[in-house]
């Protein structure tokens, strides 16, 4: 399984769009893996992880041809994980000899009733939480993410030849989540976690993690023998008020055991 990350960062980007601050112009100023656009990944390359506004600059940067994914999981609803205008381009007067015919959008009900009217070239699929679908070469399970209340996010298990939890926009699992793994003997190869707050206080609570909520979670993902010493680890999705300019997130996500992702860096789980 291969994962890529295309875009790295929470809702403005990293610099911020509109933002003077001194973390967001030391971005500016040194450029490459500082640079981060809003949350976005794909397994392989068929299985597309969020849609954001930056979706089509993601496909020129990596080489990626959207028409030959197949598959789209959508965690929640907020504009920087879903943007659906873009699904319009799908319609047949925009994209001609297309490969893929279908494009299944797999999602909440609430998320659903977000993308409304899709075109015909594109399938929702409404997941309820703990539920498991089967894809083409993939099993995918919801689990309620602790984000975003009465907006019915997940976060997912998503099972090929390797198996990853993909956390973003969460907070600290929520115990029955938890228990969810513990009961299905789920043992991940890759976990990727939501550390929106970088070093920044954030209560378990909250509906976002930093560097400290991570730790300890690793810590009970371990007791519980979700992961091991084998387990690849990743903290992903930071806010600009964190200062995530990478050679500080390489250090501080070390500390705990984790490496920090960039844009368009590709795992090989």
């Amino acid at each position: 399984m291969k994962l890529t990350y295309l875009g790295t960062a929470a809702a403005e980007g990293f610099p911020a769009i509109f933002c003077n601050c001194e973390y967001c112009n030391e971005a500016r100023r040194l450029g490459g893996k500082n640079i981060r656009t809003r949350s976005q990944a794909i397994i392989n390359d068929d299985l597309l992880i969020d849609f954001p506004p930056d979706t089509y600059a993601h496909f020129l940067a990596n080489g990626i041809r959207g028409d030959k994914i197949k598959h789209l999981i959508v965690t929640h609803s907020h504009h920087d994980h879903l943007f659906p205008e873009d699904f319009d381009m799908r319609h047949s007067c925009y994209a001609h000899n297309v490969e893929v015919p279908t494009l299944h959008v797999y999602c909440s009900s609430v998320t659903a009733a977000k993308i409304g009217e899709a075109p015909p070239s594109i399938e929702v699929h409404i997941l309820n939480p703990y539920e498991t679908v089967a894809l083409d070469g993939y099993e995918l399970t919801a689990l309620p993410a602790r984000h975003m209340p009465g907006g019915e996010p997940f976060i997912y298990i998503i099972r090929g030849d390797k198996t990853l939890l993909y956390a973003n926009d969460t907070g600290f699992l929520y115990d029955e989540v938890l228990d969810y793994i513990k009961e299905s003997g789920t043992v991940f190869d890759m976990v990727s976690l939501d550390c929106t707050y970088v070093g920044n206080i954030a209560t378990d609570e909250d509906g976002h993690m930093g560097l400290a909520n991570n730790a300890r979670l690793l810590t009970r993902l371990e007791e519980l023998g979700a992961i091991n010493e084998k387990t690849v680890k990743y903290v992903n999705h930071f806010s600009h008020n964190g200062n995530p300019l990478h050679h500080l997130l390489e250090g501080w996500a070390a500390q705990i055991g984790c490496l920090a992702s960039y844009d368009g860096l590709t795992v090989e789980i």
